[in-house]
């Protein structure tokens, strides 16, 4: 039997530790014993004295190689930390500055829309109140001025700077309704603009809030809740206080701005009762275009029949107008009503039904003021409570209106 044995140590110059990668290979063997019959190995560490197995130990030197060669380096510098945190801590910033900005163009972009909306409007009032006390034609003025928005409405579809709708039958039925109503306000606010000052007119339309709440308890079974009922009491006290005292008041006048009131919010009633479906609805913009136009067909046979024809320069020269004057002012009066109808429906569709009420109370207060101070119409300190107490009330029903019922427990 043959056997050889070989003695390895670290020190062995063919064989380089940088290279081991096990920690055994750094042991000691004292033999290796090759059996021919037996075919196994025998390793034995190398014993001291006392027969115990030596400790295993590393050499000083191979160690330090060791640590040497298994150390790295750190993933990431202190300078790279810093500058990666910075980045980090950017990005919340710049979005929070995003979302500022189109906070704040948001909020301008309704301040100028407001502006426009009480600008309009008073411009409307004064032009309207100039060519009814000169022509004090009512429906052929309503009429006009339903003519005028109709030919905007058909230049705005015709050059597309809106998208002209496709209107299904079921949807000209749903609007003949709100268009009636739509056109018998007109010509009521009309009527009474020219009976009455302008100041008094819209303190008495001051009162749609209380036709709004009779109407939805008649037609739509909606019980109002007691904070409504209580708004409602300084609007009527108010309009009744204001009506006492007015100088210019007259019936036909006072009746005139109540029907328009009745009419106004009956539209209002006739939106939520007439549903369209879902898949045939349209926006505020569009429906009122289509509104008007059908406001102008309405009209035009009515104001033939009642009033004939007097909107012509003939007829005025007859009667001593100034034909530019009065033609100037209701061409511009026709295109302030239709552009504050736009913009009100614009506003609409960018803020809560309680803010445009809001709104709307604060544009009656403008136009009041505007009036009184371009028509130096006469107020007395008992009209001006009045008025002042009503258009409050007004605002204190638009607010509770954000009152939601508590539901009922079983």
């Amino acid at each position: 039997m043959q056997s050889s044995a070989f003695a390895l140590s670290p020190t062995t110059p063919f064989l380089n530790t940088r290279k081991l990668t096990n920690r055994s290979s750094y042991l000691r063997f004292y033999s290796i014993s090759l059996s021919s019959s037996k075919k196994s190995f025998d390793l034995n560490p190398i014993r001291d004295d006392s027969g115990l197995p030596a400790p295993r130990s590393l050499p000083f030197r191979s160690l330090s190689r060791f640590n040497s060669w298994i150390s790295s380096p750190p993933l990431a510098s202190d300078r790279g930390k810093k500058s990666f945190q910075a980045e980090a801590t950017s990005i919340p910033e710049s979005a929070g500055e995003s979302a500022k900005s189109s906070s704040l163009n948001r909020t301008l972009e309704l301040g100028v829309l407001f502006g426009f909306w009480f600008l309009f409007n008073i411009y409307f009032n004064i032009y309207n109140k100039q060519v009814l006390k000169v022509f004090p034609n009512p429906v052929t003025v309503s009429t006009f001025q339903f003519f005028m928005g109709t030919v905007l409405v058909i230049l705005m579809w015709g050059f597309n700077l809106y998208k002209r709708p496709k209107v299904s039958g079921s949807q000209l039925v749903a609007i003949i309704p709100l268009a009636l109503v739509h056109s018998l306000g007109n010509l009521f606010t009309n009527m009474s603009l020219g009976k009455v000052a302008v100041s008094f007119t819209h303190t008495i339309k001051a009162m749609e809030p209380f036709f709004s709440v009779l109407l939805s308890l008649l037609f739509l079974g909606e019980m109002p809740s007691i904070w409504i009922v209580a708004s409602l009491l300084p609007i009527v006290g108010g309009v009744a206080l204001a009506s006492i005292t007015e100088a210019s008041f007259n019936w036909a006048g006072f009746w005139s701005a109540m029907a328009s009131n009745l009419t106004n919010q009956s539209r209002n009633v006739l939106s939520k009762k007439v549903m369209v479906k879902k898949e045939e609805s349209m926006d505020n913009i569009t429906l009122f275009s289509i509104i008007t136009v059908m406001s102008f067909i309405m009209c035009f046979p009515l104001t033939l029949f009642m009033e004939g024809v007097k909107f012509t320069p003939a007829y005025m020269q007859t009667v001593g107008l100034n034909v530019k004057e009065v033609c100037v002012r209701s061409v511009l009066a026709a295109l302030c009503y239709h552009a504050y109808q736009q913009v009100s429906y614009m506003i609409l569709q960018r803020v809560s039904p309680v803010t445009h009420s809001v709104g709307n109370c604060v544009k009656r207060v403008v136009v009041i003021v505007a009036s009184v101070l371009f028509f130096r119409t006469p107020v007395s300190p008992i009209n001006s409570l009045g008025t002042g107490v009503a258009l409050a009330g007004v605002f204190l029903y638009s607010r509770v209106k954000r009152i939601k019922p508590k539901p009922k427990t079983a």
